[in-house]
């Protein structure tokens, strides 16, 4: 008989491509996935994985293999879901994504309020990119996804896939304290024409929008400093390297050698929650947007309403990667 773990290590490997990013998917060492193949070949009596350079190539009997097995592991899926729908009771293992800074500002706590209120859910964990995480939910390979939707970047939602409406997050401006506009209650942003800007990296949504913020204030930006992670940002500002737009959402305290401004018009962003449409009967699944759309928004975000289980099928280009 087929091990479920052995087939399971297989389809990673035909879904990402090496044996090093099934292992970071599915959360453990490549030796274990090494392991888990060549176990697979013994018991299957067939070569399944080649050499090719610096990595590996699934033979065709992997591929035929890793096809059954995407079907055998998404049986598998319905059948714990629908046992767990009838049961009734909030266990089991859940999977949560989310990006860098709903991370930080939103899961910590809401994951120990769900630990909390149900104490038998083995929650996991993962930082991800929005793009990656859509997929992932969309494969079921993640079960909840927290993400998010900028004006000018709407996260593309295939069809299939529920969200749930969170909160709004605003983004302010970060300046140094010694800029003379550093103690002005608000800023309308073409009053910060001739700055400098610090910037996520070109071909990011971050990036892309900072750039369309910029430019509906006929403000041609120019940057100074390219630095992925907002704290980093923040400290390019405060040594003097030019301003930046952040948003509130896991923003650390401020030095202070920084000021965050508002600024109009208000840049905004709606974070949803995002799971499979038709894994909404697992109660670890209600459980957890109950608690997520429950929690107290971070100090100056603003919550925001919708129906649980909205479907959504379509959307624009979604985003590459974002925090």
């Amino acid at each position: 008989m087929l091990d479920l773990h052995r087939l399971k290590a297989l389809h990673a490997v035909a879904v990402y491509g090496s044996v090093g990013a099934a292992a970071e998917a599915l959360m453990v060492t490549p030796s274990a996935i090494s392991q888990q193949l060549a176990k697979l070949e013994r018991e299957t009596g067939s070569t399944l994985i080649e050499r090719s350079g610096r990595g590996v190539k699934l033979t065709d009997a992997a591929g035929l293999l890793a096809e059954h097995a995407e079907r055998i592991l998404a049986l598998v899926e319905t059948a714990e879901a629908d046992f767990e729908a009838l049961r009734g009771t909030v266990v089991g293992r859940l999977s949560i994504a989310a990006f860098p800074t709903a991370a930080r500002g939103v899961l910590p706590s809401a994951l120990r309020e769900l630990k909390h209120r149900h104490p038998d859910l083995d929650l996991v964990l993962y930082e991800r990119e929005p793009e990656r995480q859509v997929r992932e939910v969309a494969r079921g390979e993640l079960d909840l996804a927290l993400v998010q939707d900028w004006l000018n970047r709407p996260m593309a939602i295939p069809e299939g896939l529920s969200r749930a409406p969170l909160f709004d997050d605003v983004a302010d401006v970060v300046v140094p304290a010694s800029h003379p506009l550093a103690d002005r209650r608000e800023i309308d942003l073409a009053e910060l024409h001739g700055e400098r800007w610090i910037s996520s990296s070109p071909g990011t949504v971050c990036h892309d929008w900072l750039v369309f913020t910029l430019r509906t204030a006929s403000l041609e930006p120019e940057f100074s400093c390219m630095a992925d992670e907002y704290p980093t940002q923040i400290a390019l500002v405060g040594a003097g390297h030019g301003c930046a737009i952040v948003p509130r959402l896991g923003r650390e305290t401020l030095s202070a050698d920084v000021r965050a401004v508002p600024i109009l018009p208000r840049p905004t962003r709606r974070i949803f929650a995002l799971w499979r449409t038709d894994a909404a009967r697992r109660p670890a699944i209600r459980a957890a947007v109950d608690v997520l759309r429950q929690m107290t928004p971070p100090p100056g975000l603003l919550s925001v309403s919708g129906d649980v289980g909205t479907s959504a099928t379509s959307g624009h280009a979604a985003a590459r990667s974002g925090q």
